[in-house]
C-alpha cells in the first residue's frame, strides 16, 4: 500500500488514466470487428462526444451530491471541476449526454451494447488504482474482523471494497458474456444490464464504506442516486428482458 499522499494520487490517476485509454482501445476494436460504421464518423461523432461530455459533467455532479461538506473548502461553483470523481456519475452522466446526442443527430439505433465490456475492463484497472491509494482515495471500506481485511496505513483492518469491485465486475464480465448472443437480438439490453447491476451492487457495497454525509435514512449520496436511477432504469430493463422470452 502507498503511504505518500503525492505518490498514491499520482499511481491512481495514472491507472485511472490507463484504464480509459485501454478502454476506448477496446470500444473502438470491437466496432470494427462488428463492422459498424467509425465511431468518428457522423453521426456516430455526436453520440461519442455527447458520451464523453456527459460522463465529465455526471461524475463530478455526483461527487458533490455524495460530499456537499467539501463545496466551500473547493471553492464552491469555481471548483466544480477540482472535485474527485464518482464512476455511478460518470455512467449515468455518458448515458444522458448519449440520449440527448442520439435526439439531436437523428440516431435511432441502440449503441450502448458497444460500452458494455470497455467499461467494466476500464473499471477493473481502475479500482487497482483506487486499491493502491489505500487512506487516500475514498473507495475504501469499514473496519472489518474478516480474515481478508487490509490495513491501508492507519493500523486498521478494513474491507478492501476496491477489490471486491474488481471480483465484481469480472464475475458480471463472465455472466454477461454468456448472455451476449442471446441479448444480441435486443440491441441495447446487454448495456441495461450492465448499468443496472452496476448501480444495485452500489447501493449494497456502499453500506460497507464510511458515509462522508449522511443523506436521509443515513444513505450517502451515491447510493441514492443509485436507487433514483434503478427505480428508473430497472423496469425499462426488465421489460426489455421479457421480450426474450
Amino acid at each position: 500500500m502507498i503511504r505518500n499522499a503525492a505518490l498514491a494520487h499520482g499511481v491512481h490517476s495514472v491507472l485511472e488514466m490507463m484504464g480509459m485509454a485501454l478502454g476506448a482501445r477496446y470500444y473502438f476494436f470491437l466496432r470494427r470487428k462488428a463492422g459498424s460504421a467509425p465511431p468518428l464518423s457522423s453521426p456516430n461523432y455526436a453520440v461519442l462526444v455527447g458520451c464523453l461530455l456527459g460522463a465529465a459533467i455526471g461524475n463530478k455532479t455526483v461527487f458533490w451530491l455524495d460530499m456537499p461538506q467539501l463545496w466551500a473548502e473547493h471553492g464552491g461553483i469555481l471548483g466544480f471541476f477540482r472535485g474527485g470523481q464518482s464512476m455511478v456519475g460518470g455512467l449515468l452522466g455518458g448515458l444522458i449526454g448519449v440520449e440527448i446526442a442520439k435526439t439531436l443527430a437523428g440516431v435511432r439505433q441502440s449503441t450502448g451494447d458497444f460500452f458494455v465490456f470497455p467499461i467494466l475492463l476500464g473499471l477493473m484497472i481502475g479500482r487497482v488504482g483506487c486499491f493502491l491509494a489505500g487512506l487516500y482515495d475514498d473507495t475504501y471500506g469499514l473496519p472489518t474482523l474478516l480474515p481478508w481485511g487490509v490495513d491501508f496505513g492507519d493500523g486498521i483492518a478494513r474491507h478492501p471494497t476496491q477489490l471486491y469491485e474488481i471480483l465484481f465486475a469480472a464475475l458480471l464480465w463472465t455472466v454477461l458474456r454468456l448472455l451476449q448472443i442471446r441479448c444480441a437480438v435486443e440491441p441495447g439490453l446487454l448495456f441495461k444490464l450492465m448499468l443496472s447491476a452496476y448501480l444495485l451492487w452500489r447501493l449494497g457495497v456502499d453500506s460497507l464504506k464510511p458515509v462522508p454525509y449522511p443523506h436521509p435514512l443515513g444513505l450517502s449520496g451515491i447510493q441514492w442516486v443509485c436507487l433514483l436511477a434503478l427505480a428508473v432504469y430497472a423496469p425499462l430493463t426488465l421489460s426489455q428482458w421479457k421480450r426474450l422470452a
